[in-house]
């Protein structure tokens, strides 16, 4: 018995299809997974979870500070609104970690580009909160500056890694030109905080970059005069060093912070059970690591400190093997970043630094700011993603200093 002659379609005809989109998609979504960090996932989805916790601790204190007389608000108004803000956060996160590298670094240059030009324009059309003029309305409250940081630290690794293209490129004047530029606007808002931020950034990516040693006692005894010129001409600087270095009282924000810290000892004393948050300013975002002292204890603070060192130290370990300069200077200035502002926070709350009004990074309650820090890290598990099929020969940072003391 003879099979039945096999069809083979015509041009004209039609064969019904299965669609191709999901499959795709799957495929998509299998290579993410397998090329992503997930290890600093982990440890940015912990953070999270205990940043969600600190914010239910500290809201029923912002929430008592900010009701008024015709309005109370709910103790845990600014936890739901946190959770609000957190899950818009993971899809930004989590749609940026997906974007190939060359649609990331576009993605970062466009959103600095826009950013810089809302920030020329905070001065004009910005609104004040608290004395300061940072904020554009654009439907919501946005912090240009906020976003402006990951999408500056990576253009910044993109004009530095043109120094492989031809070593004679004028890099670190262009750079320093645009960090110039930024501080200048960032100081007359005023915002000393996240001016001191970029120009860190910049000097960690042009160092990695191999600026000539001999230039950089130069940069140092640039950023002491800068420090010097900001308290003699700044009256913003000039009142939060002086109070710092001056007799604490027992109504200024930093002492209150370290008080609230250290007042829960080494295990806290309980959850929603502290008493001296409750006159913190800011609870629920500049002092919540106080806050978490309080109520979770100083071990748990301890455990908040080390989630950030050991997200910075990952993204490290994770370069050790990386060949391409542009990935290891964007992957460093976004950790440097990062690290360095939940830095100044925790020293801040030490009263070890001077009030800089600056959040702990995915800890802190906020709105467009939990959406850029979230941007910060899908930038950074975009960067680092890895196919772990492919070997690479490891980035020479001695030949890159070489060429920097030639040129």
């Amino acid at each position: 018995m003879t099979s039945p002659p096999i069809y083979i379609p015509r041009g004209g005809d039609s064969v019904p299809r299965q669609p191709q989109l999901p499959q795709d998609r799957k495929r998509e979504l299998r290579i993410w997974w397998r090329e992503i960090d997930r290890v600093l996932l982990g440890l940015v989805l912990a953070l999270m979870a205990l940043g969600t916790l600190a914010v239910a601790a500290a809201s029923p204190a912002s929430a008592h500070r900010l009701s008024t007389s015709d309005a109370t608000l709910p103790d845990l108004y600014f936890f739901w609104a946190h959770i609000r803000w957190q899950f818009l956060g993971l899809l930004v996160m989590l749609g940026t970690s997906m974007l190939p590298l060359e649609m990331m670094r576009r993605t970062a240059i466009v959103t600095a580009a826009v950013m810089l030009l809302l920030l020329l324009l905070v001065p004009i059309i910005g609104f004040e909160v608290n004395g300061a003029r940072r904020w554009i309305r654009l439907g919501i409250g946005v912090q240009p500056s906020e976003f402006l940081k990951p999408a500056f630290a990576v253009t910044l690794a993109w004009i530095l890694s043109w120094k492989l293209r031809d070593p004679r490129l004028p890099v670190i004047v262009v750079s320093g030109a645009l960090v110039g530029l930024i501080v200048a606007l960032l100081m007359l808002q005023p915002n000393l905080g996240e001016a001191i931020l970029f120009i860190g950034v910049w000097l960690v990516l042009v160092l990695l970059a191999g600026l000539p040693l001999k230039h950089i006692g130069m940069l140092f005894g640039g950023g002491l005069v800068f420090m010097v010129g900001a308290y003699l001409f700044y009256p913003n600087a000039q009142n939060r060093i002086n109070s710092f270095f001056g007799e604490a009282t027992p109504y200024d924000h930093v002492d209150l912070a370290n008080r609230t810290l250290t007042g829960g000892g080494w295990t806290g004393t309980g959850f929603w059970l502290g008493e001296q948050k409750m006159r913190l300013p800011e609870a629920h975002t500049d002092y919540i690591f106080s806050v978490i002292g309080e109520e979770l204890g100083l071990l748990v603070c301890a455990l908040v400190a080390l989630l950030y060192l050991a997200i910075v130290m990952r993204v490290f370990a994770r370069l050790l093997n990386e060949d391409r300069l542009f990935i290891v200077l964007a992957a460093a200035g976004l950790a440097a970043l990062f690290g360095g502002q939940a830095f100044i926070n925790i020293m801040v709350n030490l009263q070890l630094f001077p009030s800089k009004g600056m959040t702990l990074p995915l800890v802190s309650y906020g709105g467009s700011s939990t959406i850029a820090q979230c941007f910060t890290i899908g930038l950074l598990l975009a960067v680092t993603r890895r196919n772990p099929y492919l070997s690479r020969e490891k980035f020479d940072i001695e030949e890159l200093l070489e060429r920097g003391d030639d040129s």
